[in-house]
């Protein structure tokens, strides 16, 4: 696998973003800052990882300068052809001070150990559940069907991360599955995915407690998949520049040299793995594609077994050497069987 360790087109100008609400910050953990120790002391990855790249955007990012940098970048990866006046008007209302953190509180005993949980196959009778939720944090994406699985896949739900357009047609596709509606919970924060007009949008009316009011969603209500009491701390929202960086450093395809290159951008379990992996003191994915691929349906809710199918706008192949390399040299734990 060819890793690129040049810098992003563009790179950042803001700093990393800040895990933990101020006075949060505490030494003490023996694990605290294993990863990022551990990532620093590799001679492969440890030219590719930039803890100072920012995960998250708020409203304190959008200024002539950010605008100036990702006006001219193709979505997800800047705002060309995206309305300034959607852009200014839905990043202004990330103006909680939640938005810029990824975790509201500190864990007990100050270690952050985080479980990512793609929807592979591999999870079905993996009886992996009592695992999962013994993480600190639980991401999970797109079509997470819980119910009836809770032995495989846990019951825990820190963090759910999509697009609106995966949302949507995770949905659609999987609710013969069980997926009938996305987690919800008081606790439970959303992470954006900005691949498009429609997710400002989304993300807009759902911070306002309004129907979408134009695009391609117009009408429909937020509060139906967020619940009705989804203020502006409940999101989180992935900056460009850091989904820019993953593309660069870690998934630059050869799909991108194709003619659907311009449809090329890393699957949403990878941009929820890799927010984990620099955000995060221990970090283990689960349901993510292994070498052994073949051997398990492309989904574990799934009733008859299905073959895992490549879209021109993922390369699964190349993110499985990604999550190979990085559970050989200790950096992550991938589940396998």
């Amino acid at each position: 696998m060819a890793y690129m360790a040049s810098a992003p087109p563009g790179s950042p100008r803001q700093t990393g973003p800040a895990k933990f609400p101020p006075g949060q910050e505490k030494s003490g953990s023996s694990c605290q800052g294993f990863l990022k120790s551990k990532v620093k002391a590799d001679l492969l990855f440890g030219k590719l990882f930039s803890f100072d790249v920012p995960v998250l955007m708020w409203d304190e990012h959008f200024t002539p300068m950010t605008w100036s940098s990702l006006r001219d970048r193709n979505v997800p990866y800047g705002w060309h052809s995206l309305p300034y006046s959607v852009l200014s008007s839905t990043l202004k209302l990330m103006n909680d001070s939640a938005n810029s953190w990824l975790f509201d509180a500190r864990p007990p005993g100050n270690c952050v150990r985080c479980a990512v949980v793609g929807n592979g196959g591999i999870l079905n009778g993996s009886r992996q559940g009592k695992a999962i939720d013994d993480h600190d944090f639980v991401f999970r994406l797109n079509g997470a069907v819980i119910r009836g699985f809770e032995e495989d896949v846990g019951t825990k739900t820190s963090f759910y991360g999509f697009t609106v357009n995966t949302m949507k047609n995770s949905l659609k596709a999987y609710k013969e599955d069980g997926f009938i509606k996305i987690p919800q919970s008081e606790d439970l924060r959303y992470i954006f995915i900005p691949s498009d007009l429609r997710d400002y949008l989304m993300l807009k009316s759902a911070i306002l407690g309004i129907s979408v009011p134009e695009g391609h969603d117009e009408g429909d209500r937020p509060s139906k998949y967020f619940g009705p009491q989804a203020s502006a701390k409940k999101f989180k929202l992935l900056h460009p520049d850091f989904l820019t960086y993953i593309r660069s450093r870690f998934l630059t395809s050869r799909r991108m040299k194709s003619k659907y290159g311009h449809l090329y951008m890393p699957s949403t379990g990878a941009l929820m793995l890799m927010t984990a992996l620099h955000t995060c003191d221990q970090v283990s994915a689960y349901g993510f594609i292994t070498d052994n691929y073949e051997h398990f349906s492309d989904h574990y809710y799934e009733r008859v077994k299905k073959p895992l199918f490549f879209y021109a706008n993922h390369d699964l192949l190349l993110e499985a050497k990604l999550w190979k390399g990085l559970h050989q040299h200790g950096i992550m734990k991938l589940y396998q069987r």
